[in-house]
């Protein structure tokens, strides 16, 4: 278990390398014995510190939640990081690209909450109940830890890799539509990079948002009326470089895209 002191030192270099968008070494390989509890201790920390900054915190993401994004990381367990009203563009936006780092993109859908959903004990159908609706969303992922070697510890303690979010498309009603079967395609400058279905996560969306709903109990937190919820990709990421375009197509739910200059 890391001190109190070794979580507030490794939150104090996170907060800069993303200010100054620099990567840092590997935390395990510093840390041997720094737990997946002591990472979200460290998380936690950055993201207090982030609200008395003056950022306002909008919603969760959760990361990890298919078995494309498992593989494409070798980690294989979900993770969950916050979204600060800072990181959400709308469609169409044109978007710096140095204002992160190793920068990726990946299909997903978002959870507009209507009501809190509390776990230990959540389900599906508290998470539908609870949800005002749908809609189509891209993560950009942006990485203040070195990839190479990291393991769910260190993408846990970089609030898992969240950069920002792009959100269009058309909104649903959770009932609108079978959730499982929403499709995407994502472009990169009008090639097809990847594509898949919503279901992967999980075998279904919302499955993403009850792990999250029952993780946030272990630390006595709950998702809130209101809230934001990236629920997981369903594709791996794509890399993405200054100049490029992304396009992603969720046929019967829209297009969103956006430009990184």
């Amino acid at each position: 278990m890391l001190s109190p002191d070794a979580v507030a030192a490794v939150a104090d270099e996170l907060a800069a390398a993303e200010r100054d968008r620099t990567m840092v070494p590997l935390l395990t390989a510093r840390h041997p014995g720094m737990t997946v509890e002591d990472a979200y201790a460290v998380q936690s920390e950055w993201r207090r510190r982030a609200i008395a900054a003056g950022r306002r915190p909008v919603g969760r993401k959760i990361g990890l939640t298919s078995k494309a994004m498992q593989a494409a990381t070798g980690i294989d367990e979900p993770d969950y990081g916050s979204i600060f009203a800072d990181m959400v563009y709308e469609d169409g936006s044109v978007i710096e690209h140095d204002r992160f780092s190793s920068v990726r993109i990946e299909v997903e859908l978002a959870f507009r909450l209507a009501e809190p959903v509390e776990g230990p004990d959540a389900t599906i159908i508290d998470v539908l109940a609870a949800t005002e609706h749908v809609v189509p969303a891209l993560e950009i992922l942006s990485s203040r830890i070195a990839l190479q070697g990291r393991t769910i510890v260190d993408t846990i303690s970089d609030n898992a890799a969240m950069g920002a979010m792009v959100l269009g498309g058309t909104p649903v009603r959770p009932d609108d539509v079978d959730l499982r079967w929403v499709p995407a395609l994502l472009h990169r400058n009008e090639t097809i990079e990847e594509s898949g279905v919503a279901g992967a996560v999980l075998g279904h969306p919302a499955m993403g948002v009850v792990w999250l709903a029952n993780k946030l109990a272990q630390h006595g937190d709950r998702l809130e009326a209101g809230e934001l919820v990236l629920a997981g990709s369903f594709t791996r990421p794509i890399w993405v470089h200054p100049g490029d375009t992304v396009l992603a197509d969720y046929h019967d739910l829209g297009t969103i895209t956006c430009r990184f200059r």
